[in-house]
């Protein structure tokens, strides 16, 4: 009985937790649309506005060609091209 009151606190909480979250809101430029379809699916959009103060043009290369090609995300050459023209004009370092 104790292990069962232990796990309804828990996912209480975790509720709690998951319903206090805001929705990450990037960019308005040319691309945020496909970025938001096509990254969004594996994980959450926050990972840009974390790595975006050390990502270069190069770094976000490297990051969406690791996605494509290490993690198997579905995104299309032509896409990934204009995501990583919008991650380095809005989220890379200048």
């Amino acid at each position: 009985m104790k292990a069962l009151s232990l796990a309804a606190v828990g996912v209480l909480t975790l509720s709690g937790a998951l319903a206090a979250e805001t929705p990450v809101v990037l960019k308005d430029a040319p691309g945020r649309a496909t970025v938001e379809n096509l990254c969004s699916g594996c994980h959450s959009l926050e990972y840009i506005r974390t790595n975006a103060p050390f990502m270069s043009s190069q770094a976000w290369t490297a990051e969406v060609n690791k996605m494509i090609d290490a993690f198997g995300a579905p995104i299309p050459q032509k896409d990934a091209g204009e995501i990583v023209a919008y991650l380095t004009a809005n989220y890379g370092v200048k």
